[in-house]
């Protein structure tokens, strides 16, 4: 695998500073998965994860894809942060010169290694934008006023799993943290209905700029 990619223009290389700005506002000191196998780059991030394979608290994942300059092949799990700092730079260079991003060394994430399907996804209805960002702030509020400021470390994380892993009323099987990511990275467009696609226990929300995946709600 190589460690770098070719973004085709700058636009493309600011839309996906934005994304990464949106997901390390969520998770400051977030991982994003970049994978190409062709001239598509995905760019996986994990705002919500459990702490390990074994943890029973949910897991949703935000995706964003992006055309590349010339196909690529890529999967490195890298900070947030680094990726940033490297699209700032070349953001500020002059026009016409090469959009070459360069990754650090790989590292681990714990959510890196849960894979949702990559085929298979069949559509099964569609949820308005409208209910998504209203449920995000409920969910948000539910979390503030639930955790005591004092509880941090796994007493903090159980909570936020709960509330984040139940099931929606309106779709008992999508979890409420998948609201939330969607507003958080920016995905949803004003009063758009968002796709609802399943496949082998997991669930994704499809919108305008972007897709949340998550498996399926335990508590419907």
């Amino acid at each position: 695998m190589k460690n770098t990619f070719l973004l085709p223009d700058q636009e493309t290389a600011v839309d996906l500073q934005a994304y990464l700005q949106r997901a390390k506002r969520l998770d400051p000191d977030g991982m994003v998965r970049l994978r190409a196998f062709g001239p598509v780059l995905a760019a996986y991030v994990a705002p919500i994860f459990a702490g390990s394979l074994m943890d029973s608290g949910p897991t949703v994942l935000g995706l964003r894809t992006c055309e590349l300059g010339e196909p690529g092949e890529v999967d490195s799990v890298v900070p947030i942060a680094a990726v940033l700092d490297r699209l700032a730079k070349l953001i500020s260079q002059p026009a016409g010169e090469a959009l070459l991003v360069t990754l650090p060394a790989a590292e681990r994430a714990s959510w890196a290694g849960i894979a949702p399907p990559r085929a298979g996804w069949e559509a099964d209805g569609t949820v308005n934008e409208t209910l998504l960002t209203q449920l995000a702030k409920d969910g948000i509020e539910e979390v503030k006023n639930t955790l005591p400021e004092s509880v941090g470390g796994p007493i903090a994380a159980r909570i936020r799993g709960e509330i984040w892993g139940r099931g929606l009323q309106v779709d008992g099987r999508i979890p409420t943290g998948a609201a939330f990511v969607a507003a958080g990275l920016g995905f949803l467009t004003e009063n758009e209905e968002v796709g609802i696609f399943v496949a082998d226990g997991w669930i994704r929300l499809s919108a305008e700029h972007g897709h949340v995946l998550a498996k399926m709600a335990k508590r419907f």
